[in-house]
Order: C-alpha cells, then structure tokens, then sequence
C-alpha cells in the first residue's frame, strides 16, 4: 500500500495512508510547542482534504504534552478534526507514567465526544484495528 509522507525531520513524522484513509504520526523525540501543534494541523489538514476518519497517534517516545498545547489541542484541533468527520483514533500510549495517563484521558475525554478511541501498545496492532473499523 502506498504511503504519503507529509513530513519527516528528526522529532517528527506524519504519514497518510490514503487506501486506509488514516493519518498516522509518529513522535521521535518529546515534541511541544510550534512542532507539536504544526503536526496536528497539517493532519488536520490532511484528514479535512482526504474525507478521512482515522487517526494512528504513535506517541511511544513523547511525554506528557505541555499545558498550553494540551488546551490549543482541546479547543483548536479537537473540534477541527470533529467537523472533519474524525470517527477513530488508535492510540499508541506514551512509555512514561505521566504521558500515559494524560493520553488516557484524552481517549476518555475523545470517547465523550462522540470519537471511538483505543489504547494499543504497537503501532502494528493499532492499524489493524484501524483496518478493522468503518
């Protein structure tokens, strides 16, 4: 299957799996700020131009995110990607304590919302669910 890179640089990669029609990030090194929100933009961007519902977050190497990204994300890219027609997320949960639970919630607070969220502990095992769902 073909893959669209959109970006790769050394703390970030975010991939769209166009037969699948996921968006797919992968977090290298613990991101924040401007790399964390262009990110999640351009995957909006992404999800919004491809009438994708499915989001593969491989957040293994980041930690907790930082306050003031969290609440951009809460009310900047969460309702943006809820217009979109995001539908499901599979989260790849973070290896440290803190930035597990804070994705948990996350999924808790997604699942409110109205999105189907799962936990999953590779990035192999949350696409196949992702193939599974629709």
């Amino acid at each position: 299957m073909a893959v669209i890179t959109i970006i790769d640089d050394e703390k970030r990669s975010l991939f769209f799996h166009p037969e699948l029609k996921v968006v797919h990030h992968k977090v290298k090194a613990p991101l924040y700020g401007n790399d964390f929100r262009d990110m999640l933009s351009r995957g909006a961007e992404c999800l919004e131009k491809n009438m994708a519902t499915k989001w593969l977050s491989d957040d293994r190497i980041n930690g907790a995110i930082a306050p003031e990204d969290n609440e951009w994300g809460d009310s900047i890219w969460a309702p943006r990607v809820i217009r979109a027609g995001f539908k499901y997320w599979a989260i790849v949960v973070p290896q440290t304590a803190a930035g597990s639970l804070q994705m948990r919630r996350l999924s808790s607070e997604f699942r409110k919302r109205g999105v189907t969220v799962e936990v999953f502990a590779t990035p192999e095992a949350a696409m196949t669910w992702l193939e599974s769902v629709d």
